[in-house]
């Protein structure tokens, strides 16, 4: 009888195979799980967009037209107000409840929006159409003049149509309405004369 351990013998090839087999499947495997596991940290396209600033071409726009980019989910207005619509904020202004826009100016207005025509250049006016008292959006009424729900005296501007609250050409919210604030001016600059970037107020 021979005093050689069994593991001297000869090897099984066909252990051996399914050994290496079953290695290479579990290595696999385990990379197949990590790769989503590990992707699950790194944030989306889609969640990435959510938060970036948006360029918006306003070459197109014409005075007394409206145009509607996306941010972090909501609409923002673009308006290039004419000159007879900038002059209505001066009749507007003893109407509204926060004319000079200092309710919550860290959240609602920057610095460089705090004026009569709440923006940069006073030809655009940029807003979240967003209504700041239970989040509606307010439907355009640009034109002038007596209409239903509206006043007689109606310069332009937005009705939000859940609970009345109107706003001026500025996004200044009138006196005794439900709306507790403007509209929101959402950080913003001007790349050229007719890109805007949405969303990045930095300087470069």
């Amino acid at each position: 009888m021979s005093d050689s351990p069994a593991s001297d013998g000869p090897v099984d090839q066909s252990r051996r195979t399914w050994v290496a087999i079953t290695c290479g499947a579990g290595a696999i495997g385990g990379v197949a799980t990590a790769v989503p596991f590990v992707s699950t940290f790194l944030p989306s396209e889609r969640a990435k967009a959510a938060g970036a600033a948006v360029e918006a071409d306003i070459s197109a726009l014409k005075p007394g037209e409206k145009m509607t980019v996306e941010w972090r989910g909501k609409p923002v207005w673009i308006i290039r107000r004419t000159k007879e619509q900038l002059e209505t904020l001066k009749k507007t202004d003893p109407q509204v409840a926060d004319p000079k826009s200092l309710r919550n100016p860290g959240e609602l207005t920057p610095a460089y929006a705090r004026n009569e025509y709440r923006s940069i250049k006073p030809e655009y006016m940029v807003a979240v159409g967003i209504c700041s008292h239970l989040g509606c959006s307010p439907i355009d009424k640009l034109q002038p003049g007596a209409q239903p729900s509206l006043p007689d005296d109606w310069q332009g501007g937005f009705l939000c149509p859940c609970h009345g609250s109107t706003f001026d050409l500025a996004g200044r919210v009138f006196k005794n309405k439900p709306a507790p604030d403007n509209l929101e001016v959402p950080p913003h600059k001007y790349l050229s004369d007719t890109t805007l970037l949405i969303g990045d107020d930095n300087k470069a």
